[in-house]
């Protein structure tokens, strides 16, 4: 299984971060701990919440799609 997730920042209310993995937890961990250059800028961070996808290719596209204009405002609206 692949996971999409969607974080929140704990200190700018209005950061979001949208990505993928086999273990949400365990990423999760990971972007506190400072080791994602891009999220450790907004840490701490809290998970909003994650899909699975039995497909990794659908699980790929779907997070490309939530990095565009268009996925961060259906994000915003639907899985907030």
């Amino acid at each position: 299984m692949k996971y999409v997730y969607i974080l929140k920042s704990k200190i700018n209310q209005n950061k979001y971060y949208s990505g993928i993995s086999k273990d949400v937890e365990k990423r999760l961990q990971c972007h506190n701990s400072g080791q994602s250059p891009y999220t450790s800028k907004f840490k701490p961070w809290e998970l909003i919440t994650y899909i699975a996808f039995s497909d990794s290719s659908r699980a790929y596209e779907f997070e490309k799609y939530l990095k565009t204009g268009s996925g961060r405002a259906f994000a915003l609206k639907h899985l907030k």
